[in-house]
């Protein structure tokens, strides 16, 4: 893991656990998106499109078998469904902002369920403009979500009305690669999402991002 960004992530993880430091954890969580979300812009400025599509890992195991399309599709709709679903209890900014059709996507799921050339395949299909409407519409909505949260709130706990509610959007996927993910995040309180979905979860897919596009340009 990058160690800059290691480093944040530990800072943020520590402060958050107590209540004289938590609004400078978030504060340290919202530095570190705001680098990650740099390296997205630059992919955004630097990449054609093809080489969002491009899957040179393709029989790999790990989060580079995939591509940067989806990469950023996935972390992106996790967040939107875990902070909007899970912790707003309220309605998700693809929802809201009609992204489904902007972004001319073919599922509305995390896609965990997708796997090599689906993933290839799904990519192409994005309009990359819109897509990248949608992920900073995501980040600001969850940080102003986060920002509201008291020190109180981390040891919430989603409750079994939600998670049910959750189950019937079918925002994830029946397949047995994406099913665990209700459990996951479900058997979870306020401040274990905060470090996954929403800090790590960034980190791990776009290292293997970096990875993806340096091999294309090896």
């Amino acid at each position: 893991m990058n160690k800059e960004w290691s480093e944040l992530n530990k800072t943020m993880q520590t402060q958050i656990r107590k209540n004289d430091t938590y609004e400078a954890g978030i504060d340290t969580l919202f530095e570190l998106r705001n680098r990650l979300m740099k390296i997205l812009t630059v992919f955004y400025s630097e990449l054609n499109r093809e080489e969002f599509n491009a899957i040179p890992f393709l029989n790999a195991d790990g989060y580079h078998s995939k591509t940067i399309a989806y990469s950023i599709w996935h972390i992106f709709r996790i967040e939107d469904i875990v902070a909007h679903i899970l912790i707003n209890e309220d309605e998700q900014v693809f929802c809201t902002g009609g992204y489904q059709e902007r972004i001319n996507s073919p599922i509305i799921t995390t896609g965990n369920e997708l796997e090599k050339q689906q993933i290839a395949d799904f990519s192409m299909q994005l309009n990359l403009k819109e897509l990248y409407s949608y992920i900073f519409e995501v980040k600001a909505s969850t940080e102003r979500i986060l920002k509201s949260l008291s020190y109180d709130k981390m040891k919430k706990k989603v409750s079994k009305e939600r998670k049910e509610y959750l189950k019937s959007l079918n925002v994830v996927s029946n397949h047995e690669n994406a099913i665990w993910l209700i459990d996951y995040w479900c058997n979870k309180d306020i401040r274990g999402l905060i470090q996954m979905p929403f800090s790590r979860h960034w980190i791990m897919h776009i290292e293997a991002s970096l990875r993806i596009r340096n091999k294309i340009h090896l």
